[in-house]
């Protein structure tokens, strides 16, 4: 039979974003692809240690053994979204093979962009390490996201009790629009604004789906203390603010599990605290310190959409 990739929850990753490829990038971009190519060839059976995406993959995977409803259900699919060829691509796998990663299924298009196939593999989330990639994939409707490649203290062997995912709100999970309003008008606007629209539901972000695809799975474990899914909303808003976001999130019938209003104070301690094996913030300014701590990944606007910049308009040289 026929493996339907409509129904399991489907992350696309880049081989960088899952693996710590630092070195190996740095000698593609200093020596080119042959010297790259040899490097990989001669180090087919050296492991890769875990980059950035690790936890989150590991942690997702598991849910497949979770989840079951009489016999075992696939609930998330993870494909390696690659420009790697087909010749370089085993130390990938073999490394897959090493960590124990339920991944089978991968796309190598030896150089050529990956985002015209996101949508025939029915991509939910993808991850790269690649700005290029990301912004292609967000300017073409998918959620995607350019993970940072620090080096947070959660990138260990130890097996995660549960899947901690931690989502900023305006221009993530929520549209832009309130977002634009106090970056063009200030504070006091976009609160004035807020509080007129209470009981508006914010129109929804570009990961507003993979929320609610989390939550459908969380519905699969109707105890909540059993549940292996954890979701927080980290956001800068506060009250009066925060009311707009509760309804928004009550009229998608969906849970967060944990919310955070920090009215513009650091986001870091509190993400540290929380555990997340990966943070969604549409501002670096957020997401960079925060990549110290635990797994961070940049949702960038799609090309013309930048809030800071009035509608109708175009940036200027220094700005683009």
């Amino acid at each position: 039979m026929a493996f339907d990739l409509t129904q399991p929850l489907v992350i696309g990753i880049s081989s960088r974003a899952l693996f710590n490829l630092e070195k190996e990038n740095s000698i593609f971009e200093q020596k080119g692809l042959e010297a790259y190519s040899a490097y990989q060839l001669a180090h087919e059976q050296d492991v890769l240690s875990p980059g950035a995406g690790f936890p989150l993959v590991r942690a997702l995977l598991q849910l497949n053994d979770l989840a079951q409803t009489g016999k075992r259900r696939h609930v998330v699919e993870v494909i390696i979204m690659s420009r790697n060829s087909a010749d370089t691509s085993l130390r990938i796998f073999h490394s897959i093979k090493h960590h124990h990663l339920d991944i089978t299924r991968a796309a190598l298009t030896g150089g050529a962009p990956v985002v015209p196939y996101l949508r025939p593999f029915h991509t939910d989330l993808f991850l790269s390490a690649s700005s290029q990639d990301v912004q292609e994939a967000v300017n073409h409707g998918t959620a995607a996201a350019r993970l940072l490649l620090g080096t947070p203290s959660c990138l260990s062997a130890q097996e995660p009790s549960q899947i901690r995912i931690a989502f900023d709100g305006d221009a993530v999970l929520f549209g832009s629009e309130s977002e634009r309003i106090y970056k063009q008008e200030g504070i006091d606007a976009f609160m004035s604004y807020e509080q007129s629209h209470a009981n508006i539901p914010l129109s929804m972000g570009p990961f507003a789906n993979f929320l609610m695809t989390l939550s459908h799975i969380q519905s699969l474990f109707p105890d909540q203390s059993m549940s292996p899914i954890r979701i927080a909303l980290v956001t800068s808003r506060n009250a009066p603010a925060h009311e707009r976001a509760i309804r928004t999130l009550r009229s998608w019938k969906v849970r967060v599990d944990e919310a955070f209003f920090l009215g513009g104070a650091p986001k870091t301690e509190v993400l540290s605290a929380f555990g997340a094996q990966i943070f969604f913030d549409d501002q670096a300014l957020h997401a960079l310190p925060a990549s110290g701590v635990v797994p961070s990944a940049v949702v960038p606007y799609p090309e013309g959409s930048d809030p800071s910049i009035p509608l109708g308009t175009t940036p200027s040289e220094g700005d683009q």
